[in-house]
């Protein structure tokens, strides 16, 4: 078996026989077959999915085959977007494409959100429940802005142990990132000012930008590198920039890690020419890495930087309970915070805190890093085997989200269309830029536990593909 898989007999992604198939089929005892399996998964050449098996790695230590090279397509090209502001339009699509995703069971291939099997949902309810029948206090004006006091100590405490000193004082928390990046928004610019981005960029931060009447101008954007910062210095030299907003960790849709001396260097051309940035920094937990990646607020000297977060990517997505660190604008925030929504639910707030205080999060996220770099690994492999020649995909350096360049002929909206037609959805590129210019790109979540059922949309969708080329 050892020889089929460095030969490319077998490929990346090949689901191997179950252990008591391989025992039947070779006249070995479940003990032996469960040893051998083990050797090759410590070589690095299989990998275990827990419910699902033993599986062929896409990725390899060695130098790959010509069969195993075919199988891992060239990543996309760092975008070129017009240095022009534009005004931003994309709500509807994105709320169109998010309904689909629920319709009849739909194959969940452009959800938003990670698989809520990965999230210790049933303990966190635990301790809801226990909140609830303790009797406390659970008004609305019991966790005022800034939020429960526990809670913001945990997420002091997180910040601490990756590597940022934060004062609890600084923390305001929100009803998700979504709110922490709208309000940061809110108070750093006004209608009609100008916003910069990466291109492309995660259709949330066009949604706030859309929201307060802004207009946004996209900056090029390595998909290993992040944004050009260089770039953005040139447009800032000949345009009003009133802020940018940036996804520095596993950005979504591209999944890059900016390097540090961009992070560096982004921060001071903010505080050169006193421009707010506000960070996304949802994704941060879930590294491929050996670790935690730094954050632009760690660079920050003089609170330019509104660093914004949540749990609903690394822990719950029901709660939609997040944060942010606003610098110097916090007073502006937590006002901004009191008149938009008045408090976040507090039974929710203190649930989590209950789960942080208790332990067990890293153990958690050590597990779900693991489970995600399998599947996007075998998503990977699927895509590069049943898509056509020409197509093109981004190796992530965390998250859960592919972004994929298909041949320039396809209309990746007409691909939503049809796939959707037959319960399999994907987000299409028009929903991460203010132009078409992702007219032929979609964007994948590789997060969910890979079934039949996702492997064949996969092949299905090259099958779609394929005729769409014809």
């Amino acid at each position: 078996m050892k020889a089929s898989l460095q030969n490319g007999v077998l490929r990346p992604g090949d689901r191997l026989s179950s252990v008591r198939q391989a025992s039947q089929q070779h006249g070995l005892s479940i003990t032996t077959v469960v040893r051998a399996y083990e050797l090759l998964e410590s070589s690095g050449l299989v990998e275990s999915h827990p419910q699902s098996g033993y599986f062929v790695r896409a990725r390899f230590p060695a130098a790959m085959s010509p069969a195993q090279q075919r199988d891992s397509p060239d990543e996309p090209g760092r975008s070129m977007p017009l240095p022009v502001s534009a005004e931003v339009d994309v709500s509807r699509h994105v709320l169109a494409t998010l309904k689909s995703i629920h319709q009849n069971d739909a194959n969940p291939l452009g959800s938003p959100y990670p698989d809520p099997a990965l999230f210790p949902a049933r303990r966190i309810s635990q301790y809801n429940g226990a909140i609830l029948r303790s009797g406390g206090p659970l008004g609305v004006l019991d966790d005022l802005p800034p939020g429960h006091p526990e809670l913001i100590r945990q997420i002091v405490r997180r910040h601490l142990e990756t590597g940022l000193s934060v004062d609890p004082g600084d923390v305001v928390v929100t009803v998700g990132a979504t709110e922490a990046i709208n309000l940061c928004l809110q108070a750093v610019a006004k209608a009609g000012d100008t916003i910069a981005v990466e291109s492309p960029t995660f259709y949330a931060m066009l949604h706030a930008i859309e929201r307060l009447g802004m207009r946004a101008i996209e900056i090029p954007t390595d998909p290993r590198l992040g944004m050009d910062v260089a770039e953005l210095k040139k447009i800032m030299q000949n345009q009003p920039v009133a802020a940018c907003m940036v996804m520095p960790n596993f950005q979504n849709p591209l999944g890059f890690e900016m390097p540090e001396e961009s992070k560096r260097q982004l921060v001071e051309l903010g505080s050169r020419y006193n421009m707010p940035i506000i960070e996304n920094g949802v994704c941060n937990e879930l590294y491929f890495g050996a670790a935690h990646p730094s954050v632009l607020k760690a660079y920050d000297k003089r609170g330019i930087v509104l660093y914004c977060s949540s749990f609903s990517k690394s822990l719950t997505s029901a709660y939609r309970i997040g944060w942010t660190l606003p610098g110097r604008y916090r007073e502006q925030v937590e006002k901004l915070k009191f008149l938009n929504t008045l408090s976040t639910s507090t039974l929710p707030q203190r649930a989590i805190a209950a789960y942080l205080t208790a332990g067990g999060y890293d153990r958690h996220l050590r597990r779900v890093r693991r489970t995600l770099q399998q599947r996007c690994d075998i998503m990977s492999a699927f895509v590069g085997r049943f898509f056509p020649a020409g197509t093109r995909i981004t190796r992530p350096a965390g998250g859960y989200v592919l972004w994929i360049e298909l041949p320039a002929a396809i209309d990746s909206m007409a691909l939503y269309r049809q796939a959707l037609a037959e319960g399999i959805t994907i987000a299409p590129g028009r929903l991460f830029s203010t132009s078409d210019a992702y007219r032929s790109f979609i964007r994948m979540n590789y997060s969910y536990s890979w079934t039949p059922e996702i492997e064949q949309a996969i092949r299905r969708l090259g099958e779609m593909l394929a005729a769409m080329l014809e």
